[in-house]
């Protein structure tokens, strides 16, 4: 099959360094939104459709490792080098919590409710701050087994999910009782791990694996090992059908989910790429590197929706729905061996 030719990308300039983490917002009433980390220590927001830069939160004195917006997008959150963890006003980059930290933060994300802030980092502790009492002590899980690189909430706010930079595999917390209940195992440290929109799954790329998995029952729907170093992974959100990937080889891979089937490479950054992230439309992508620059693709902008929906039999093409009803069927015992 004759690969289809990838389409120009919008390219983003701004920071200085390279870039390291990139967050879509939810759809607001005023579009989405992309915040971008990178280690000029300068996080920046754009309009997530276009790529035009919107602002800079100006603030921190190290690299920043790791942003993300809350569900409104109308706050901003950063985990940087310079042992801090910070929230901004997204509308007017106003800071407004500085939450310090032992060592350097890798790792934020606000809960789904918009109301605590999960960090991690170098301690090998997760902290949760709320930011209704921003001045009292955040609750502390110290189990970590190693530096904590990604952090996310699943379940409503109910779980968390963390990864470790010198150790494999993706831990899920009760928040509760602050233990760890489940570990999916993985062969190398899980540098990106991301929570699919509906919450039902989890995309995690290990550096020779991206993998997929139930999010409810922590089964592996999908593993597919990589030509290259993958360093970050993202599941198109909506129909589920394709996932985009991106490593040390600098381009931007998309494969089919099904057959794990590469579909296009995108070539154009200029360095290793650190972060790759579907918009919540499913319709673009973006990407982050050691270039410094952002690049926002299009999704086969020639396709319509009804040669997406079909296959060459046109029969329906079946995305991640199709294998989640497949696994619906059974429960995977959840393990209490991670509880080590």
């Amino acid at each position: 099959m004759e690969k289809k030719k990838a389409a120009v990308p919008l390219v983003c300039h701004g920071h200085s360094r390279p870039v390291v983490d990139l967050f879509y917002s939810p759809v607001t009433p005023d579009g989405y939104f992309l915040i971008s980390a990178s280690k000029d220590s300068n996080p920046m927001l754009r309009n997530g459709e276009t790529g035009d830069w919107i602002g800079t939160f100006e603030g921190h004195k190290g690299a920043v490792w790791s942003c993300c917006l809350d569900t409104n997008a109308l706050r901003a959150a950063s985990g940087s080098a310079d042992f801090s963890a910070k929230v901004w006003d997204a509308l007017t980059g106003d800071e407004l919590h500085s939450f310090e930290h032992k060592h350097i933060v890798r790792a934020c994300a606000f809960s789904k409710d918009n109301h605590l802030l999960l960090t991690g980092g170098m301690e090998k502790i997760l902290r949760v701050y709320d930011l209704n009492k921003p001045d009292v002590a955040p609750k502390e899980l110290d189990k970590s087994p190693g530096s904590v690189r990604t952090v996310a909430w699943l379940h409503n706010d109910q779980t968390i999910l963390s990864s470790c930079t010198d150790t494999g595999g993706v831990r899920l917390w009760d928040v509760r009782s602050e233990k760890i209940v489940q570990t999916l195992e993985t062969k190398g440290p899980v540098t990106s791990a991301e929570v699919s929109q509906d919450g039902r799954f989890i995309t995690t790329a290990d550096g020779s694996s991206v993998k997929f998995w139930d999010a409810n029952h922590f089964g592996l729907v999908k593993s597919y090992d990589m030509s290259f170093t993958v360093e970050s992974a993202s599941l198109e959100p909506k129909s589920g059908s394709k996932f985009i990937a991106g490593g040390e080889d600098m381009w931007v891979h998309v494969f089919d989910f099904l057959t794990g089937e590469e579909i296009t490479c995108n070539k154009g950054h200029h360095g290793p790429v650190h972060c790759v992230r579907f918009a919540p439309g499913g319709e673009s992508y973006a990407s982050g590197s050691e270039d410094g620059t952002i690049r926002i693709w299009q999704l086969s902008p020639t396709n319509t929706e009804a040669e997406e929906a079909a296959d060459t039999n046109g029969k329906p093409k079946a995305g991640v729905e199709e294998i989640a009803c497949k696994i619906e069927g059974f429960h995977i015992a959840k393990e209490e061996k991670a509880e080590e």
